[in-house]
């Protein structure tokens, strides 16, 4: 009986992870809905785990279970990702009070490096993905460097979720924005070098705010006026 647990737990956590894989790598798409048989006969898995899997991604808030019509990869609306973008914030702010100590030297090479990626031009679907992702990537380097490991998991969650929106947002100046982007960029690295804790925190805020204007407006775009009588 022990072993029949565990196996099942360990079966439901690998189909997790490869289902919020196809989520935040963009394989599902916001609104996409779930066939649980269908993905069930992808993964070579029994419904079980699968059902067990999607009952965590929708208490994380990646997928909608909706009764009567079935389930669905989440969509956020505006208001989401702006309270998201500002918890965002705080958790890099956090984890830079410490990361400004701690960080490295190999962690510092490897951020400037993602600076020279990240300084390339934008020209394709395909450069934009990898361009999100060594964004990400000099994110996580300076949150993991804060040696705060709960504030990692909660932060990866969090970015689940913005990876969502951000295909869900259509932002024609997007590319526009990029030289701005590597400006902060430059300056977050710079501070972090430099071990200027304030001046690390003023950057950051400048840079995630920034970001979180940015990609609201675009939402708040595609949403459209709000229906009458809401606010």
């Amino acid at each position: 009986m022990e072993f029949t647990k565990l196996h099942r737990e360990r079966a439901v956590d690998s189909v997790y992870k490869e289902i919020r894989h196809a989520i935040v790598s963009y394989m599902l798409k916001p609104g996409e809905r779930l066939n649980v048989e269908k993905l069930a006969q992808k993964l070579k898995m029994s419904l079980t785990p699968v059902r067990g899997a999607i009952q965590q991604l929708a208490t994380e808030g990646l997928v909608e279970i909706k009764p009567r019509s079935g389930t669905f990869v989440a969509s956020l609306t505006a208001q989401d990702v702006e309270e998201t973008l500002q918890i965002r914030c705080a958790l890099e702010c956090l984890a830079g009070e410490t990361a400004v100590s701690r960080i490295g030297d190999a962690d510092l090479g490897r951020m400037r490096e993602l600076l020279h990626t990240l300084a390339k031009p934008v020209a394709s679907k395909e450069d934009q993905r990898a361009h999100e992702r060594d964004n990400s990537e000099l994110h996580l380097i300076l949150v993991r460097a804060s040696g705060n490991r709960r504030l990692c998991e909660i932060y990866e969650a969090l970015n689940a979720h913005l990876k969502i929106a951000c295909v869900h947002a259509s932002e024609n100046d997007w590319a526009a924005r990029l030289a701005e982007e590597r400006e902060e960029h430059e300056a977050i690295v710079a501070a972090l070098d430099a071990r200027d804790a304030e001046g690390l925190h003023t950057a950051l805020r400048k840079h995630v705010y920034r970001a979180k204007d940015a990609l609201v407006a675009a939402l708040r775009s595609r949403e459209g006026p709000p229906v009458q009588g809401e606010k």
